[in-house]
């Protein structure tokens, strides 16, 4: 005769207490969108890497400012003698880069290179982040509240937007900046500080309108869903809801046209300077030595004075965008 089935005892179960899986496996954990934003991020080599060239250009712009005040970085002081004044062109290898200077020097007047395109890193990426920080701000407020109130609130917002997109950007501020070129003081500034206010006022206050429609868009869409409803039906305010439920979820989009508005900042800049209307030499900035070297023709006698700031534009605006839309691609869960 077979023996009796023992009795299962239900009561047991077949894994240790707290284990969260049969077996004594490990719990699944949920992961946070940050989490998972990161995760992605860091499988993107190149998003990596430009926000490792981004960091570097920032410490570099940082720690430019207290070099400069200690002296270790010297943008002023003519070293003729390294200059053969009968060629007009700097004594030693490709520009007269040496131990002592690195980047060479200017044929001009023989000042060091890598202290001036250090100093220009300075101010290129003050002027931009500035002036970002301006029109994301601007913008975002402009944006959410157009969004989310509608009617005759939306639609003043939107002739605003549209008169400031056709504005002449580039004539006014080429008008603007030249008339502060020509004026010693002005608002109770003057010289470099005069001209960076102009700048960051120029570049940053009329270009809010770009991303003040996208996070309009994104706050129609946001204000119909279940969230919103639910704080309205508990007794929420317009801009508390503006504040805790809508902003929090706009967080993405603002962080990733921050991150491609910089570049375009660099860039505009560096052309107004360029043109003579920005920052001036000696002052030294990365759009102002591009024009020495184009105005005195020194591409043809030292082609150094037009790679090395040359480089340092196309570089730090390349790993502004590569980090940009790894961003996008790491914060946009349809791309994956």
């Amino acid at each position: 005769m077979a023996a009796p089935l023992e009795p299962l005892d239900l009561a047991s179960p077949t894994s240790e207490p707290g284990s969260g899986e049969p077996g004594g496996g490990k719990a699944i954990q949920g992961r946070s969108l940050t989490e998972i934003a990161w995760t992605r991020l860091k499988r993107d080599r190149w998003a990596l890497a430009g926000a490792v060239v981004v960091v570097l250009f920032v410490v570099v712009a940082i720690a430019s400012v207290f070099l400069k005040s200690a002296g270790v970085l010297d943008i002023s002081t003519y070293h003729t003698d390294l200059i053969d004044h009968n060629t007009d062109k700097p004594l030693g290898f490709f520009g007269g880069i040496s131990l002592s200077h690195p980047f060479g020097v200017d044929p001009q007047y023989g000042r060091d290179m890598l202290s001036r395109v250090l100093v220009g890193s300075e101010y290129s990426l003050l002027i931009a982040f500035t002036a970002t920080i301006i029109s994301v701000v601007i913008g975002v407020v402009m944006g959410v509240v157009a969004g989310y109130f509608g009617g005759w609130v939306d639609t003043v917002i939107n002739w605003l937007m549209n008169v400031f997109l056709a504005f002449p950007l580039l004539l006014f501020a080429i008008a603007l900046t030249g008339v502060v070129q020509t004026t010693n003081s002005a608002f109770g500034l003057s010289g470099d500080a005069l001209h960076i206010v102009v700048l960051v006022f120029v570049i940053g206050f009329f270009n809010w309108p770009y991303i003040g429609r996208i996070i309009r868009g994104q706050t129609l869409s946001l204000r119909e869903r279940e969230f919103v409803d639910a704080a309205r039906s508990l007794g929420a305010r317009g801009f508390y809801v503006l504040w805790h439920e809508l902003l929090p979820n706009l967080v993405g989009p603002i962080l990733v046209y921050a991150t491609l508005l910089i570049p375009t900042n660099i860039l505009f800049e560096a052309a107004l300077d360029f043109l003579g209307v920005g920052l001036k030499l000696p002052t030294p900035s990365w759009g102002a030595m591009l024009a020495d070297a184009v105005t005195n023709q020194y591409y043809s006698i030292d082609p150094e004075y037009i790679l090395v700031p040359g480089l340092a534009i196309f570089i730090s605006v390349m790993a502004f965008n590569l980090f940009g839309d790894g961003l996008r691609d790491a914060l946009d869960p349809r791309s994956h």
